[in-house]
């Protein structure tokens, strides 16, 4: 690596609306982002979880922190709808947070139509082809 080169994580610190998804990756706000994602209030994050893990990854835990401003949170599991672990419904839940797994392409189509109505709204979505 080139001296003075900082590699960060993928943030993009401002809510947007996913103008597309597929080829493994998502748009949003002009740019692009190869892989998973999760639309929180505080930005949008890039997110390693995949359709086979869709459940996994430490950033999920930012969905926790901030909480206090998301009252809905869209799932996208990748084509297939996957059930929430029991574990992770019951503290969404006790968190004061409604949770709806569903279809990648349901939970972007969802997650626009609600950020534009200004509801306290998160999405967990999961890249796919």
């Amino acid at each position: 690596m080139a001296p003075g080169i900082e590699i960060r994580a993928a943030h993009f610190p401002g809510r947007a609306p996913i103008e597309a998804y597929g080829n493994g990756g998502f748009r949003f706000a002009d740019m692009s982002h190869r892989g998973s994602i999760l639309c929180l209030p505080s930005g949008i994050y890039g997110w390693d979880a995949t359709a086979e893990q869709p459940f996994h990854g430490e950033r999920l835990l930012k969905v926790f922190e901030e909480a206090d401003g998301i009252r809905f949170l869209l799932f996208g599991t990748g084509r297939d709808i996957r059930r929430l672990p029991p574990a992770l419904a019951d503290r969404l839940r006790q968190a004061g947070i409604s949770c709806d797994p569903m279809s990648t392409g349901a939970a972007v189509r969802t997650f626009n139509i609600m950020l534009s109505e200004g509801r306290p709204v998160a999405a967990a979505l999961i890249a796919v082809d």
